[in-house]
């Protein structure tokens, strides 16, 4: 089954994800990163890059011809995409199909918006049964 992982309480939610993905690229674990907005998708493609030098964390969009050869993927749709083994998920919603992963983490903000919707995803996952962990980003 799924295990589900919630980060909560980032001030900056995609320099927490910034943080962990590259926590996960240190370890040799691939990513693929459910972020539909493609705005925010840019903002955190362009965070990846500008990380210090000897941090950079190699990654591209699910649909680039490098995918195949990337651990991490940043991706609009989970339709097609051959990893299914992490997902991080920067959306507000369920990401589809997020049983087939081994595990999903959850980035929340501190804001009470982004604590709702977490609350709320907190709940949908909890109402089906899966193990879900915390983590608090408010004190890094």
């Amino acid at each position: 089954m799924t295990q589900v992982f919630f980060y909560h309480g980032a001030s900056d939610r995609l320099a927490a994800a910034c943080a962990l993905l590259g926590g996960a690229y240190a370890k040799k674990k691939a990513m693929l990163v459910f972020m539909p907005d493609r705005a925010q998708a840019d903002q955190l493609d362009r965070l990846l890059w500008t990380q210090t030098a000897l941090g950079f964390v190699p990654h591209c969009r699910a649909d680039s011809p490098l995918a195949a050869e990337t651990p991490i993927l940043i991706a609009d749709s989970l339709a097609t995409l051959p990893q299914d083994e992490r997902l991080m998920n920067l959306s507000d919603e369920i990401p589809p199909g997020f049983s087939r992963f081994q595990s999903v983490i959850e980035v929340v903000g501190d804001s009470d918006e982004q604590r709702e919707k977490g609350r709320e995803r907190v709940r949908f996952y909890r109402d089906r049964g899966y193990d879900v962990r915390f983590f608090d980003l408010a004190n890094r």
